[in-house]
């Protein structure tokens, strides 16, 4: 093979990795568990960059998972907070508004917060919804930024499949498990030990 077609090869190759979507969807993609500590460490880092870049009046929450993080940024930039309801049955789904955001918004600095975002499907809703009530300006914050939707600010950017500390278990059957959408990933990936088959005792509640 000639130098120069040598050469244009591993150019060609540079190139086709430079233009790779590193968000493009992996299987199985690796787990990031997320613990209070980290979740606290996330939450400060997120309230500096919107300090040094923005100065909103109104911290909105999207809810459920996007009002904790809300709050604990609104808290510590000492702002008002509210919430909002976006929710959709499975991820094939269309994100559906069930409760807007108060009238409060009106002519208000604003600034929208979930606790993740891939699509950007639920963010695209929760904007749509608080510009119809004419704020004076609007942004968006995540704590953790999965895929290639882009909001204004965000503390971690990674591909893993994020575990939350505020769900990892749920109730089920008046017992706390692993939540199922959690313990299959986690199953898929070798991790039993951390899903449903984790230790328990005589009552059937997970080992400590």
């Amino acid at each position: 093979m000639r130098p120069a077609t040598v050469v244009g090869a591993i150019l060609r190759a540079l190139l086709s990795a430079l233009m790779r979507d590193p968000f493009a969807p992996r299987e199985p993609r690796d787990v990031l568990e997320i613990d209070w500590p980290l979740f606290g460490e996330l939450c400060r880092g997120l309230a500096l960059k919107i300090a040094r870049d923005y100065e909103p009046e109104l911290v909105l929450g999207v809810a459920k998972a996007g009002v904790v993080p809300g709050a604990v940024v609104a808290s510590m930039l000492r702002r008002d907070f509210a919430a909002m309801s976006i929710t959709r049955r499975t991820k094939l789904d269309r994100p559906t508004l069930i409760a807007g955001p108060p009238a409060s918004v009106r002519g208000r600095r604003v600034l929208i917060v979930d606790e993740t975002c891939d699509s950007g499907d639920t963010l695209k809703v929760a904007l749509a919804a608080v510009r119809r009530l004419a704020p004076a300006e609007v942004r968006t914050a995540v704590s953790i930024r999965t895929g290639a939707y882009a909001p204004h600010f965000h503390a971690l950017q990674t591909a893993s499949f994020i575990i939350l500390p505020w769900d990892r278990e749920v109730v089920i059957d008046g017992e706390l498990r692993v939540r199922p959408e959690y313990a299959e990933r986690l199953a898929q990936l070798g991790h039993e030990e951390d899903g449903e088959e984790e230790d328990r005792d005589e009552g059937g509640r997970p080992g400590r």
